[in-house]
């Protein structure tokens, strides 16, 4: 069989997954086997692959194809998030290219464009993660506006309302202007920004005096109701039960006193916008005070604002401050710096605004989903991340779950014409409540009219792991029985609220269980100079060129290189290189042993017994170890130990000591040992880097139809003999010494040594002299009592190695030079000595560099004395 000299992975990658595919290898179904199951943290709808899903889907596929290797019924759902801001503002910038306004649109109208958007690009990034290797039940994959997950949403909605969980009431709400709708506080990326604070003069009402304020928003002294000062400060004592005017606009509003106010902060005087600031809505609900709201839904001022009425509100603060420094309002302006709030999805700055919502009641909800993570039961890797979620579990607020939007599941309320309403999960069920509920049987379906907002898109993937499974509508249903719950959750820290907890929590409601044992939350990928790649700052490669440039494997490989749990990794193209090499080094290995011609007659050697024997013993440690590893999700270590397994011990020990001499053939026996032992090592390496263990494990033993790595068992651990393991590591160092004495005496391979061995505690009886014969091309090896003259030597633990150099090297000239580097080395402990000596330099000189010097003495003594002893040696 011809193996072509390099692997191309364009060839081999579409082939296998064709393969895969055709076979239903993907595919589960519930049977007698223990079940693992991971559900696809669900992407958005509008995406495509980068490098945080390559890394995330990356460890997904390793944790599947692992588990279906070591006979688990493994199932891993894919599936996409409909993802209601940032469809419904790609699908309105779209239909603005076309000259559409959204609201020309009917809400029928405006849902089939954003369906043709979902069908036409929905599946994009579903596709790619195929050819990173994605091993998903691609039968299973699921969306979050499908029929089967909008029925659960909405009977979920129902079924929290019917509970008294969910409450419709005016709340302050961070408003994205862009989006025009409700955020949630999860929602909100806050950024330091430099700003400006002004101080601004309020002229006291009937008086000539003022109060001085200072704010970074000028523009909302428009929606200002009072100011208010602290009762215990003693400057504003006279300005008791006196009004002051809002500039520009002149109205008179209080000046009230509340403990909330900072005195050391500003001016000690604070102005009160109970519309636009969570704060002052607070202070407001206390006093009684009016709200003024100055802002319309996109961000331009409104009516109530009385001036700069229809213009944005950015436009307006650079516009307001000359007119204030016009009408003598403006005291001073200086230079700031502070936290401001971005819309997550649009990165505008939201705008608190007070609005009509829904919210879900969350203080009992989270109660065993707290519990739950505290005590373990569901683990968190690293553990580092229960801290954060304490806190954030601990201090909740009741999440506000609607959003102004027509793209999602629109809110399954019916409003009456008197303004009552009733909640059902279809307008059929609801005209029948309405019905019972007024005692009018003449009501029809046109009466009712359904709440116009959306729910966060979140409402729809905390239920992910039920409904996936069809377990909210069919709580008893053979597949949720058997999936559910899933066994690990592989996502990124920054969603440890919007999803993990919410998952967790309403696992908890709906099944009385957790979603998931396990939660691996990976690092953020970075560059080199640890920014956060963004197409911004274009310092994002396409993962999908780089799949093309290095083919899957490498990329697999070097994601996780320097991966690991919780960490952030610094992406550098040389990891892919590196990956795509190793790829190389598995394929040369494959190579070598494929090329050997195999001979039924000729015995097998001692030191290939040896070396089999070695390995297998070794094989068993490595397994016991990646189970280890496994166990704690310490991925990127695991691959670190097949990576080393393969490159140093397999191609550069195993392979080295059994290959046969130049142009002979190698014995059957250890051919076909060693094409065992590279089996084995193909399915340790197969959940790592799929596509090429696939393809030599086809062509080692040239496999039937039908048959796959894939499906194949992985190697169980067997027990190992750690004492035989450290002594081949003896004989491992004493080859690189022999090696390092041929180096440094310019002694060719080719020409056979002889070595004497004189033992110490433990030396080389324990039986692998065969081997060290062969590497280290000797011709005989004996064991002394006492030091051998005249010879190189090196020590390995308490043995020492002498290799006799009559005939390999020119005795004068040796001792010449030898005896040269050691007037060297003693001229330089005496400059050291120099130092050390001199009273000044050890008291004065800093600690560290008396230490330095120590170190040398210490360096250049032991130099000295091995110099002698090989000087001694050659006399």
């Amino acid at each position: 069989m011809e193996i072509p000299s390099k692997y191309n992975p364009a060839k081999v990658e579409g082939k296998w997954y064709q393969y895969w595919t055709d076979k239903n290898f993907f595919h589960s179904e519930p049977d007698g086997r223990e079940p693992y199951t991971i559900v696809i943290p669900p992407p958005n709808v509008t995406g495509v692959l980068h490098m945080g899903h390559m890394l995330n889907n990356t460890i997904q596929d390793i944790l599947v194809r692992r588990a279906r290797m070591t006979g688990r019924n493994a199932c891993w759902v894919p599936g996409t998030d409909h993802a209601s801001i940032a469809t419904e503002a790609k699908v309105v910038n779209k239909l603005r290219e076309e000259g559409v306004d959204k609201y020309d649109l009917t809400r029928e109208e405006f849902l089939e464009h954003a369906w043709d958007w979902t069908r036409k690009h929905g599946g994009i990034i579903l596709e790619q993660l195929k050819k990173l290797g994605a091993s998903c039940d691609w039968d299973r994959t699921a969306f979050t506006m499908d029929e089967t997950r909008s029925e659960s949403v909405i009977n979920v909605f129902v079924d929290l309302f019917d509970k008294g969980l969910i409450y419709r009431g005016v709340r302050m709400v961070n408003w994205d202007p862009a989006a025009k709708t409700a955020l949630s506080d999860e929602e909100v990326i806050y950024k330091e920004v430099k700003s400006k604070l002004y101080y601004l003069k309020y002229k006291i009402d009937g008086e000539d005096g003022y109060v001085t304020i200072a704010t970074t928003r000028p523009e909302t002294i428009l929606g200002d109701t009072a100011v208010c000062v602290n009762p215990a400060d003693k400057r504003f004592f006279h300005l008791k039960g006196k009004r002051v005017l809002v500039p520009l606009i002149n109205r008179s509003i209080p000046i009230i006193e509340d403990d909330y106010v900072d005195m050391e902060f500003g001016t000690g005087c604070l102005k009160i916008t109970p519309a636009h600031d969570i704060n002052d809505y607070e202070i407001g609900l206390r006093h009684n005070l009016p709200t003024v709201d100055i802002f319309n839904d996109d961000g331009t001022l409104s009516k109530a604002a009385e001036i700069f009425v229809g213009e944005d509100r950015f436009e307006v603060r650079e516009k307001i401050v000359p007119e204030l420094e016009k009408a003598g309002n403006m005291a001073r302006i200086e230079d700031y710096t502070n936290k401001v709030g971005f819309s997550e999805r649009t990165d505008v700055v939201i705008e608190p605004k007070l609005s009509a919502q829904w919210f879900l009641r969350m203080e009992d909800l989270v109660k065993p989903a707290l519990e739950n993570v505290m005590n373990d039961t569901i683990k968190f890797y690293p553990s580092k991340f229960k801290n954060i979620y304490r806190h954030w579990m601990g201090n909740i607020k009741d999440w506000c779950i609607s959003r102004q939007l027509w793209w999602g599941h629109q809110i399954p309320v019916y409003y009456l014409p008197g303004g009552d309403f009733v909640c059902a999960e279809t307008a059929e069920k609801a005209l029948q409540k309405a019905k019972e509920k007024t005692g009018n049987k003449d009501l029809v379906l046109t009466d009712l009219t359904q709440d116009e907002d959306v729910l966060d898109t979140w409402f729809s993937s905390w239920l992910w792991p039920i409904s996936v499974f069809d377990g909210i509508r069919h709580p008893e249903n053979d597949d949720v029985n058997y999936y559910y719950p899933t066994s690990d959750l592989v996502t990124a820290p920054d969603i440890i609220f919007f999803w993990v907890a919410r998952m967790i929590i309403a696992g908890y409601e709906y099944r009385q269980e957790y979603p998931y044992k396990n939660v691996y939350f990976t690092g953020m990928v970075r560059d080199a100079q640890r920014r956060k790649m963004s197409k911004s700052l274009g310092n994002s490669p396409d993962p999908l060129d780089l799949i093309a440039k290095y083919g899957a494997d490498g990329v697999r490989v070097g994601m996780l290189l320097c991966s690991p749990a919780g960490g952030d990794l610094l992406f550098d193209e040389s990891l892919p290189q590196q990956g795509a090499g190793f790829v190389t080094k598995i394929w040369n290995a494959f190579r070598l042993v494929k090329n050997w011609e195999v001979s039924k007659e000729k015995e097998q050697p001692e030191h290939s017994k040896l070396a089999v024997e070695w390995f297998r013993n070794k094989l068993n440690e490595v397994v016991s170890t990646l189970d280890s590893q496994f166990s704690q999700f310490r991925i990127s270590e695991a691959l670190m130990t097949v990576y080393t397994t393969v490159r140093d011990e397999f191609s550069g020990w195993l392979l080295e000591i059994v290959k046969p001499p130049y142009q002979q053939p190698v014995d059957a026996k250890t051919f076909r040992e060693v094409v065992d032992i590279f089996d084995q090592l193909l399915r340790l390496m197969h959940p790592f880097m799929p596509f090429v263990t696939e393809e030599i494990w086809q062509l080692l033993k040239e496999r039937k139809e039908g048959e796959s790595i894939m499906i194949s068992q992985m190697p169980v651990a067997e027990g190992y003999d750690a004492v035989s393991l450290a002594a081949f590591e003896n004989v491992k160092e004493a080859i690189s010494g022999i090696r390092n004495i041929r180096k440094e005496k310019n002694i060719p391979n080719k020409d056979a040594l002889e070595l004497k061995i004189q033992q110490g505690d433990k030396g080389y009886e324990d039986g692998f002299a065969p081997v060290l014969k062969k590497l280290g091309n000797l011709t005989s090896l004996d064991l002394v009592s006492e030091e051998v003259k005249g010879a190189a030597s090196f020590r390995v633990k308490s043995t020492n190695f002498y290799i006799p150099l009559d005939g390999f090297i020119d005795v004068e000239e040796e001792l010449k030079k030898l005896e040269e580097e050691l007037g060297y080395t003693k001229g330089f402990l005496n400059s050291v000595m120099k130092k050390l000596n001199n009273e000044r330099f050890v008291n004065n000189a800093p600690e560290a560099v008396v230490a330095k010097e120590k170190a040398k003495q210490a360096d250049a003594e032991a130099k000295i004395k091995v110099l002698e002893e090989r000087i001694a040696g050659l006399k």
